[in-house]
């Protein structure tokens, strides 16, 4: 089913084209990174929508199917917001079930299998995740925080920024979950910081393909491109 044409849907579309000027087979692997709060699964979800919509083979994840443990990803303590930049998430198993066998399906025509989630963090516990396939030409969307972390950027053929406003972020944050609007609020400090963290560690603006303003829901527009 097409999408209807919106300056949102425009503009995924725009960059679903930039994406396949550069890779017109084999398998893709594209990443939503941004704050919480800038909009990163809509915004991914619409992304693979539009791939899906030109005929691709589109699978989606999140980071966030790849929590730790709560013990694992408190360990520095609940308000450390070191922990949360470096302790929240299991990037050797997200590597070991879904993007090295994602890869490597593209050589052995779609038959290896790939987990696109394998941890709930809501009941802190596994959950049972069929292993998928794919054709040798598919398109994988993640969507999450700190995607451009060092050791991550290698991972994606193609990624995006989407910058957005601490305060935007925030009340956005609010409205979905129930926290305190204020970015300042002492709960938010583990999360603040720790993004604050990440952005001086990681420049994720300079990394990223292309950067997107997402203050606007209905208006996102592409400012920067690396």
């Amino acid at each position: 089913m097409r999408l209807p044409v919106t300056p949102t849907t425009t503009l995924w579309r725009e960059l679903r084209d930039e994406v396949r000027r550069r890779y017109r087979a084999g398998r893709v692997i594209v990443a939503v990174d941004g704050l919480d709060g800038a909009g990163k699964t809509v915004f991914a979800d619409g992304l693979a929508d539009v791939f899906a919509e030109a005929g691709d083979a589109v699978f989606r994840a999140g980071i966030d199917g790849f929590h730790r443990p709560r013990a694992e990803r408190y360990v520095r303590g609940r308000r450390d917001p070191e922990g949360f930049y470096r302790d929240s998430y299991d990037y050797a198993t997200f590597r070991r079930v879904l993007i090295d066998p994602f890869r490597d399906g593209a050589q052995t025509a779609g038959t290896t299998g790939f987990q696109l989630a394998v941890f709930d963090v809501a009941r802190d516990a596994p959950i049972d995740s069929q292993w998928v396939t794919a054709p040798r030409d598919a398109v994988l969307v993640v969507d999450g925080i700190f995607l451009h972390r060092r050791e991550l950027r290698e991972l994606w053929d193609w990624s995006v920024w989407l910058d957005v406003p601490v305060e935007i972020a925030a009340r956005r944050l609010a409205l979905r979950d129930g926290s305190d609007p204020d970015p300042e609020a002492p709960s938010n400090a583990r999360y603040r910081q720790g993004q604050e963290l990440y952005l001086r560690e990681a420049h994720p603006r300079d990394a990223a393909s292309v950067v997107v303003d997402n203050s606007d829901l209905a208006h996102p527009r592409i400012i920067g491109r690396n």
